[in-house]
C-alpha cells in the first residue's frame, strides 16, 4: 500500500476533511444553527454532497431503506468479505460540525488514500441516517437496521408532528417494507469508527488519539408527573398538587445521588411543564433522564433508586407518576483484536495512544452485538461537544488519517486477520 511521502499531502487531506465536514454542517432543518434530524429533507443534501465525493473513486453511493448512505469499494476479489468504516450523520439540535460527519468523511479519505489499490477486503463507508435520538426519542435507528433490530413497535414510534418512523421512511422516498434488506451478510468482517471524543480526556493527557475499548451502558427514561392545574392565585400552597414542584424535587435528588456512585452519570435533559401559563400551577410534567455507567449492574441500581425516590415524591405530594423506557442499551467492550491493530497504527502514526472507555453511546455499540467492532477516538479541544463550539485540531486529523492507512496496510498483510477477527 502506498503511503503519501510528505507532510504537506497528509496535511492538506485533512484540511480537505475539515472542509467538507464544514460543507456538510450546511445542510441543516435551522437557518441559522445545525440540526439535521432523521430523513429531515436536509439530508438529502447530505447524501448528495458525499455521493460528490464517492463519485471519483468509481463508487456509487446507495441509500438503503433505513436511510443510511451506503458506498462499495471492491476489494482484490470481487467475492472478497468487506470491512465497514463509517459514522452518524443526523445530529442534535445547535450541534457542531464533527460528531458523526468526520467518521464518515475520513472513511472517504482512507478509500482516496489508496490511490486505486486493492486490499484483500473490500471497504464499505457507511453514513448512518440516526444516532443522536433526536426526532423520535430513540436513538440508533441507522445502525439497528444492520444488525436486524428494526420492530413493528419502533417503526411506530411518533415524531411531535405525529409522524411516524415509517411515515418518516415514506416521506424520503424510500420503501419501509424493504428494511429488513438493509441488515449486514455474512460478508461483513467488522466495524471500525472514527469519532471526537466529545469529553476532556485525551486533551488533558495530551493525546491527539484514543482506542475505545467499551463503551458504557446507557438507560434512556422518560417520566410524567401528573398533579392538578389550578390558578396560581386562589389555591393555598398546602393545597397544591404541584407537578413541577415534585418534579424538581426529584430532579435534585438524582443529582445527589448520583454524585456519590463512581463514575455513574445522570442527566435530565428535556422537561415540559403543561399548560405552561404563568399564573397556572403545572398540572403535568414530561421528563427525560439518561443514565449511564461503564457496569450494567451498576447502573441497574441506581435506576431501581431513582426510580424508587419518584414514586416516594409522586406518593407524598398526591401525584400520580408514568414512567416509560426509550432505551436500554447495554455496556460493551470492543473487539480487543481490532483495538490492539489500532493501538500498533496510532504508534506507527508518530502518536502516543491512550486506552479509554467512552462515556457516549456510539453506533459501534450496536454494530458490535452483530460484528467486531472497533473505535478511533479525536482529541476534542476544551471537551466540547453537542455545540457549535465543537472543533477538532488539523494535526490531530492528519494523525488519524495516518493512523487509518496504517490500519488498512496491518489488516491487509496480516493473513489471520480474514479468520481470526470472525472469531474474536
Amino acid at each position: 500500500m502506498k503511503v503519501p511521502a510528505t507532510t504537506k499531502n497528509r496535511t492538506e487531506r485533512a484540511q480537505e476533511v475539515i472542509a467538507r465536514c464544514r460543507a456538510l454542517a450546511k445542510f441543516s432543518e435551522d437557518a441559522n444553527s445545525l440540526r439535521r434530524t432523521f430523513l429531515s429533507e436536509s439530508m438529502h443534501d447530505c447524501h448528495a454532497a458525499i455521493a460528490g465525493w464517492l463519485k471519483p473513486l468509481g463508487i456509487s453511493a446507495t441509500i438503503d431503506s433505513a436511510g443510511n448512505l451506503r458506498g462499495f469499494y471492491p476489494g482484490a476479489d470481487s467475492a472478497a468479505p468487506r470491512l465497514l468504516i463509517g459514522s452518524h450523520l443526523d445530529t442534535v439540535p445547535n450541534a457542531g460540525f464533527y460528531d458523526g460527519m468526520l467518521g464518515v468523511v475520513l472513511a472517504i479519505a482512507l478509500l482516496e488514500e489508496l490511490d486505486g489499490k486493492r486490499l484483500p477486503f473490500g471497504i464499505e463507508v457507511v453514513g448512518f441516517s440516526e444516532e443522536e435520538g433526536v426526532r423520535f426519542g430513540v436513538p440508533f435507528i441507522g445502525s439497528r437496521a444492520l444488525v436486524g433490530r428494526i420492530d413493528e413497535e419502533l417503526l411506530g414510534h411518533q415524531d411531535r408532528n405525529g409522524i411516524t418512523v415509517r411515515g418518516a421512511i415514506q416521506k424520503f422516498g424510500l420503501d419501509d417494507k424493504r428494511i429488513n434488506e438493509a441488515a449486514l451478510g455474512d460478508d461483513v468482517l467488522s466495524y471500525v469508527e472514527f469519532h471526537i471524543e466529545q469529553g476532556p480526556v485525551l486533551e488533558k493527557l495530551e493525546r491527539q488519539l484514543g482506542v475505545v475499548e467499551a463503551i458504557v451502558g446507557q438507560t434512556r427514561l422518560v417520566l410524567r408527573f401528573c398533579g392538578k392545574a389550578n390558578h396560581s392565585g386562589t389555591t393555598p400552597m398546602d393545597t397544591r398538587h404541584d407537578a413541577l414542584a415534585g418534579a424538581a424535587e426529584w430532579m435534585v435528588a438524582v443529582e445527589a445521588r448520583a454524585k456519590v456512585i463512581p463514575g455513574l452519570v445522570a442527566t435530565v435533559g428535556f422537561i415540559e411543564a403543561k399548560p405552561g401559563a404563568t399564573n397556572v400551577i403545572p398540572g403535568e410534567v414530561r421528563l427525560t433522564l439518561d443514565t449511564r455507567h461503564r457496569f450494567d449492574e451498576t447502573r441497574s441500581v441506581a435506576i431501581r433508586e431513582f426510580t424508587g425516590f419518584a414514586e416516594e415524591i409522586a406518593e407524598k405530594r398526591g401525584l400520580f407518576l408514568q414512567r416509560n423506557t426509550l432505551l436500554e442499551q447495554n455496556a460493551i467492550v470492543l473487539n480487543s483484536f481490532l483495538a490492539d491493530q489500532i493501538e500498533e497504527a496510532v504508534r506507527k502514526s508518530g502518536c502516543e495512544p491512550h486506552r479509554m472507555t467512552s462515556g457516549a453511546g456510539h453506533d459501534a455499540m450496536i454494530l458490535a452485538e452483530r460484528i467486531p467492532s472497533a473505535m478511533v477516538f479525536l482529541r476534542s479541544p476544551g471537551g466540547v461537544s453537542h455545540d457549535p463550539a465543537e472543533s477538532v485540531l488539523l494535526e490531530d486529523v492528519a494523525c488519524a488519517i495516518d493512523c487509518g492507512v496504517h490500519l488498512l496496510k496491518q489488516l491487509a498483510q496480516t493473513r489471520e486477520f480474514l479468520g481470526r477477527i470472525c472469531r474474536a
